[in-house]
């Protein structure tokens, strides 16, 4: 065992480990398409954007705004609408260009964060975060050998699950917020991680390097972060891109 295994293993000793058995199944009504299941029904990502676009408010434009408080939004307007009104308006909703209307925008990537977060039976997931899918590739084989500069999309999200595989998902959590506090200058929620991220992550001008790569324009597909109803963090499947034929990858964990 090399030194720098053992280091590794030391490091991580600290850092609880992802839990073994059976990875989270995907819920049945969930199989075909994104969809969020709400007031008896499954709505596709558009009748949700409409839904929510119908009580759109000031309040949505809060970075901090939880997945849970969407949903209770959605609720409420599903309620509101009744199944009538939520295909009447979701009609007229669909002739709405998200370029010129922002808001529009905004409720359709808010719909694609919904559909993704019921994506698993007994666990909630979210998109995996900018900082997180950047100390991914950094801790892969991305780009490691002179002349290597591989910028195809599938090939740098396999890097990504490399690298995610190599430590606990949820020493890659802390990881990530470092990186976004270093690099986005994002407060870090956890903090108290800048041990893990030195150690793991010492050398700035690569974790630079992949942190721009995964904020550019190249559409990385990326793994959702998976969050069991027992509290276990794990790394999951890569859904369908989202608004804009592209993957989430917001600057802080949208839970």
């Amino acid at each position: 065992m090399s030194a720098l295994t053992q280091q590794m293993r030391a490091l991580l000793a600290q850092v609880p480990a992802d839990p073994h058995g059976a990875p989270p199944v995907r819920r049945a009504a969930a199989m075909g398409v994104l969809s969020v299941p709400v007031a008896g029904m499954e709505l596709c990502r558009e009748e949700t954007a409409a839904a929510l676009f119908e009580i759109y408010g000031d309040e949505y434009s809060l970075p901090g705004m939880t997945t849970d408080t969407l949903y209770d939004l959605l609720g409420a307007a599903v309620f509101e609408l009744g199944p009538a009104g939520l295909l009447e308006v979701t009609e007229e909703f669909s002739g709405l260009e998200s370029a010129e209307f922002p808001e529009v925008g905004v409720c359709r990537s808010y719909a694609y964060r919904l559909a993704v977060s019921f994506w698993y039976e007994g666990a909630r997931s979210r998109p995996m975060a900018a900082g997180e899918a950047a100390a991914a590739l950094y801790l892969s084989d991305h780009a490691r050998h002179a002349g290597t500069h591989d910028l195809d999309p599938r090939h740098l999200a396999r890097h990504v699950r490399q690298g995610a595989g190599r430590v606990p998902t949820a020493a890659l959590l802390r990881l990530g917020s470092a990186v976004s506090a270093d690099l986005a200058r994002v407060p870090d929620p956890r903090g108290g991680c800048g041990w893990l991220y030195g150690r793991l992550m010492p050398d700035r001008q690569r974790a630079r390097r992949c942190f721009d790569l995964i904020r550019s324009n190249t559409p990385v597909p990326l793994p959702l972060i998976v969050r069991t109803d027992a509290g276990n963090y794990l790394t999951g499947a890569t859904p369908p891109p989202g608004p804009g034929n592209r993957w989430a990858r917001p600057l802080r964990a949208q839970w």
